[in-house]
Parts: C-alpha cells; structure tokens; sequence
C-alpha cells in the first residue's frame, strides 16, 4: 500500500498562523469586546449579529481572501451552500473519479447537479474532463478520497485556470485547513469551505471564504435569524480556531512518532504502519492476525476513544483507536478485522503506544 498523506504544518508554521489570527482579530474587534459574550439577533443595518460580522471580517483578512461567511450546518452545508451559489441546481460539476464524501453527495443529488469524472492524479485527465464536456464548476476535496491519491492542491487548480480561468472552484477543506499551509481560496479556488467544530470551535458552525460575488449573495438569501451565527458562537469559532493550528502540528508530529516505532518493531503483532489522510492525518496499522475489534475494544478499556465526535474536536483529547474508514474496506475486505486506525489527538507518543501494547497483549489471550 503506497500512500500520499498532505504535508502537515510544522510546529514552528503553526505558530506563526496563531500570531496571524491573534493580529487580524486585534485589528478589527476592540478588546473590551472580546471579553463580552458578543450580541444576538438581526442588527439594524447588518441582518446579523455584529460581532458575527467583525468575526467575519476577521476570517476574510486572516485567509486573504474578499469575504467569509460563518453558517449553520457545519462544513457539511458550508459545501451544499457554496455549491448552491457557484454553481446552481441542475448544472453539471467535476469532481474526482472516487467515492465522493457521504454528506457531500447528498448535496449534490439535493441540488439536481450532474457529475462528471476525471482522475485528478492526472492533469490530462483533468484537462481532457474541461475541453471535452460542459462543466459548470469543480469540486475538490482537498484530503484524500482514495487510499493513492496524490494530486497537489496548487497544481490542480493552477491546471484548471489554465483551460478555464473564470470556472467556479469548490475546495471542502475539512480535515486540511490549518493543517496545511493554504486552504483553496488561498490558492486561486473561487469558495473553500471548512467546518469551525474541527479547528477546536463550537458544535453546527461551517465556514466558506473566498470571492465576495457568491458569498453577498448568499448573506441576502440568508435573511431569518434563526439562521444567524450568533455573536457568542462566532467568538467561540476564533477562541478555538487560535489554537488549532499549533495542536494539529503537534498531533501531526505524533503520528510520524507512533509510525516510526511501529515499523521499527516495537509491537511485535503489528506488521507495517502508514500515514494517510483519511479523512484526517492519521496512523493505519496492519495487524499480523485479525483481532482489530479485540484491540478496539481492548483500547477503549485503556482510555481510548472508540469513536470520533467531529475529527478532532475540542472533546477529543485521548487518542482515538477505530476501524479503518470505508475506502480501506472496498480496497481490502480483510481491512476490518486485519487493520485499525489511530488518531493522536491531543495526546502523547508514550501514551499511544502504552495502550496500544497493553490492548494486544489482552487481545491476544
């Protein structure tokens, strides 16, 4: 099994986005503000909260792009919402020859969208999709949807704008934003989307950023204020969102630890470990016999997780031991009782491995 997993934030990057985010909210909210549990409701003049529409300025500037939007519904209606204004019910749109993300093909057969395929490991095959059919807008998924994915971000949407420059770009950057160095809009996508719950925010709140165009015409469709973001949970979206780059860094170096001493023979029942992006960073291990649900429930004895909240949310500290997602099924049937994944959290690489080898050997009796 090869695997391309994104290229993570050093500790050090990850600080210098905590700065960035510290300064471009300072630059925009006074600081008697911030220590307020911000207002409510449909403001004179706004139709939102107004420390909703300062936090949103905030998230404009820090991911330099023309405008962002905090909705509700998470990352999940972030897309829906973003695919609604860039692109429209009944068009068609290009997305990668894959399993497409459960959530993100229910959007997609909401809106009535047409899909067509290409292989976005390949530039011709992507180049090929764009001149031959009528597309109306991209989708990309920024983390992997397949075990060998391994297509750059930058070069897939510089390819796009060169057959096409003026086509709506989707990028859903759940699992990657602020792990990685730029989200799409960053890097030449019209909207990124991104849910606020797995960069450490409060529950139900997404995001999109990028060009004023489809995002002023979503705020006007947005009328009610049940629909609102209210101020409290839009200070609640920076409060975590500071400090998620640094902890996903961390987490990050974490799994490259667990891998190293896997491999290097540490638990003698584990055959080979990888890091993957699915959906988050994470270690998947190949177990040498098939006790996976053994080790699972073994584990959560121990003090880890048995299953994700919102990937890395600010409940998720221990780490999580868990089956392997569907994509390694359909790849391996044997995955499910041969293989598990492992995701660090917030915890360290002694702990890890601690309940890892303590959840074999009672596996193993």
């Amino acid at each position: 099994m090869k695997a391309y997993p994104l290229t993570s934030l050093t500790v050090t990057e990850a600080q210098q986005l905590q700065f960035k985010l510290v300064d471009a909210i300072t630059r925009i909210v006074p600081g008697d503000e911030l220590l307020t549990g911000g207002d409510l409701g449909v403001v004179k003049g706004l139709n939102q909260p107004k420390t909703t529409y300062q936090i949103e300025q905030v998230l404009a500037n820090f991911f330099e792009s023309e405008q962002a939007m905090l909705v509700r519904g998470s990352g999940t209606n972030a897309i829906r919402l973003a695919l609604h204004a860039a692109v429209g019910t009944g068009k068609t749109l290009l997305v990668h020859d894959a399993p497409i993300y459960p959530t993100t093909k229910v959007s997609i057969e909401m809106l009535g969208i047409q899909t067509i395929h290409a292989d976005f490991n390949d530039q011709t095959s992507v180049t090929q999709a764009l001149n031959e059919r009528q597309v109306d807008g991209v989708l990309i998924q920024v983390t992997r949807q397949k075990i060998s994915d391994s297509y750059d971000l930058a070069q897939l949407i510089a390819t796009i704008r060169r057959v096409n420059p003026l086509i709506p770009i989707i990028t859903d950057d759940n699992y990657a934003a602020l792990k990685t160095k730029a989200i799409g809009s960053q890097l030449g996508g019209t909207l990124a989307c991104f849910s606020t719950f797995k960069l450490l925010g409060p529950e139900g709140i997404g995001c999109i950023v990028g060009e004023k165009e489809y995002i002023s015409k979503l705020r006007e469709e947005n009328y009610s204020g049940g629909g609102q973001v209210q101020g409290h949970e839009a200070l609640d979206v920076v409060k975590g969102m500071i400090y998620a780059p640094v902890a996903l860094a961390i987490s990050a170096e974490v799994s490259e630890a667990v891998c190293r001493r896997i491999n290097e023979g540490e638990i003698a029942e584990f055959k080979k470990a990888y890091i993957v992006n699915a959906q988050s960073k994470v270690v998947v291990v190949k177990l040498k016999e098939p006790i996976a649900q053994a080790i699972i429930t073994e584990a959560t004895k121990l003090g880890a997780l048995p299953h994700p909240v919102g990937a890395e949310s600010q409940y998720e500290f221990a780490p999580l031991v868990y089956r392997v997602s569907g994509t390694f099924k359909q790849s391996d049937p044997e995955a499910e009782t041969t293989m598990i994944r492992i995701n660090p959290n917030r915890s360290g690489t002694d702990t890890i491995m601690r309940i890892l080898q303590a959840s074999v050997k009672r596996a193993s009796r």
